[in-house]
């Protein structure tokens, strides 16, 4: 059954129901309803915090991007009337463009958006979060917010919620000018949060971590490393091409230090988009399969347990990242 909501205003000691829209009073998508949606995204849920709009994907701009405290990527789709089955398949669109998004892009818009690096952003909005540990864009889930729905889309949402265990899920709107003009926004939403959470949460695999390093002999873990750093991954390259570099160069590096570095050669634009670089570097020094990694760097997890600081090659390696890091520039020439 499609939802609908209805309101009675109390007048004079009696119900007299009010019935109009966003059309009616002059209210638009882009300039009333995209607003304040804005001003308050937790109308769209408490662990949802929005990290760009208008946001272009290869089938056209999608409404909002969201991401959850688990690092799921949310595309909130907005209709200003009835949401149709159409919409489904919009978001679905989307859906498949952006999952292929990699952190740096969802960095860049969420620095577009919000003025901070995701990770930054992430941790002001979910205060209980461990951004190094958070698998971004592991899972894409989809909701879509308007004035009515009709019934097969309702249909439909609960049948992929409960038989495939998508994470989607709509929320009807319904907007109220009292007769003294004051504007009343309230929602319901077609599958319970919790209900909704639970499905994305049964996705989730967990990233085993680790500080141990590996004990490759010398010709294993050169190619182990040769392999890794030839990938074309924003994280690689960057270990690659300034990480690695300045650790070489410096010795022990601490991270402010390297935060500076990265911003001094450009890899970054500011401390705070070097922060979120260094995190993903930390986060794939942490992965328990990139023993050889950690076999080549040391570090130190001084603060919290998890960020790691204080980074070196370890002396007897260091000839053995030149010599990589040089076959790895001839290769590319």
């Amino acid at each position: 059954m499609a939802t609908e909501i209805n309101t009675w205003q109390i007048v004079d000691g009696k119900l007299k129901q009010v019935s109009t829209s966003l059309i009616d009073n002059g209210r638009k998508e882009r300039d009333d309803l995209e607003q304040w949606i804005k001003s308050n995204p937790e109308i769209l849920g408490n662990d949802i915090a929005i990290i760009g709009e208008q946001v272009q994907t290869r089938s056209g701009p999608l409404d909002f991007l969201g991401i959850d405290r688990s690092g799921n990527l949310v595309i909130i789709e907005l209709k200003r009337d009835k949401l149709p089955r159409e919409v489904l398949a919009q978001a679905i669109d989307y859906a498949s463009d952006i999952s292929f998004y990699e952190p740096d892009q969802l960095n860049e818009i969420c620095l577009g958006f919000t003025k901070q690096s995701l990770g930054d952003y992430v941790t002001e909005k979910f205060l209980d979060t461990n951004f190094e540990e958070v698998v971004v864009n592991q899972a894409q889930r989809l909701l879509l917010v308007g004035f009515s729905i009709e019934e097969p889309l309702h249909r439909m949402i609960e049948w992929l919620s409960e038989k495939y265990s998508v994470g989607i899920n709509a929320i009807v709107l319904h907007y109220v000018k009292t007769k003294s003009g004051d504007e009343l926004l309230s929602r319901t939403v077609i599958i319970p949060e919790e209900v909704e959470r639970e499905k994305v949460n049964k996705k989730k695999f967990v990233i085993e971590m680790s500080n141990e390093p590996g004990n490759y002999d010398l010709h294993s873990l050169k190619e182990h490393l040769k392999e890794y750093l030839s990938k074309n991954l924003y994280s690689a390259k960057r270990i690659r091409d300034y990480f690695l570099p300045v650790l070489l160069k410096s010795g022990k590096v601490t991270r402010g230090q390297m935060l500076k570095e990265f911003v001094k050669m450009k890899a970054a634009t500011d401390e705070s988009q070097a922060g979120y670089h260094l995190s993903l570097i930390s986060s794939q020094l942490g992965h328990k399969w990139k023993d050889y990694l950690r076999q080549v760097i040391s570090f130190e997890t001084p603060n919290h347990g998890w960020e790691k600081d204080n980074f070196m090659i370890r002396p007897e390696y260091k000839q053995l990242v030149e010599e990589v890091l040089k076959e790895l520039k001839k290769s590319e020439s």
